[in-house]
């Protein structure tokens, strides 16, 4: 049984994403307060969250960001906002899915399933180019022997590229694997993580990390050295 935490201050969505969940063989706690989420998930440690923006005491956004320093667990954020602002916001904050109000429970539902799996895709051993290291149980990457900060979008990202190291991954290629949805023509989330990427490396964008022009990018196994 997977545990979920739903930080939601509407009861009776609450009510019913819970019931809803609760069938399907996952344990829902629901927290009504953005400033309760964090001592809650330090008590419960579930396998999923998910998030509404609008809060009581602490904005979404910032608890996703206060989440995401402390574990790498999933995150999905659940909101009726519906600027795209905020969904890139919270992507950056290191949500790993957005979903706007209203959504049907079976959508919600296959939106849970689909964070398990590529979660549990990340699971396995290092992978090693030269002097980078990329560990994912860890969710770590450690470069000349220092490790470099990620959040969970940076990191899901870069694994995604290392994984087909030498072979260029399209914006859409890479945004279903990211997040389960495809390249619209408009999402810029993706170049915006690149750039954060290089400039963590060094990388002018002709050596490590490389764009091929109306393709994609192509991550560069010999350029790790």
């Amino acid at each position: 049984m997977q545990r979920v935490m739903l930080v939601e201050d509407d009861a009776r969505l609450a009510a019913l994403v819970k019931e809803y969940l609760d069938g399907y063989d996952y344990q829902v706690d629901v927290v009504g307060r953005g400033d309760l989420a964090l001592d809650r998930f330090r008590d419960t440690q579930p396998d999923l969250v998910i998030l509404d923006l609008t809060l009581p005491g602490i904005d979404g956004l910032v608890v996703c960001r206060q989440l995401r320093q402390l574990s790498a667990v999933p995150i999905l954020i659940l909101t009726a906002r519906e600027d795209s602002f905020d969904e890139v916001s919270g992507l950056e904050q290191g949500a790993d899915d957005y979903v706007n109000k209203p959504v049907q429970p079976r959508v919600l539902l296959a939106r849970l399933r689909a964070l398990q799996r590529r979660g549990a895709s990340i699971a396995g051993s290092d992978i090693v180019f030269g002097q980078l290291r990329i560990s994912r149980e860890n969710r770590t990457v450690h470069w000349r022997a220092q490790e470099v900060p990620m959040n969970s979008a940076e990191f899901k990202l870069f694994l995604i590229l290392a994984d087909a190291s030498g072979k260029v991954m399209s914006r859409n290629d890479i945004l279903v694997k990211m997040r389960g949805i495809e390249f619209d023509g408009l999402d810029r989330s993706i170049d915006n993580c690149v750039s954060r990427l290089r400039r963590k490396f060094g990388d002018s964008g002709t050596d490590r990390i490389k764009t091929v022009w109306g393709e994609g990018y192509l991550f560069s196994p010999s350029a790790w050295e």
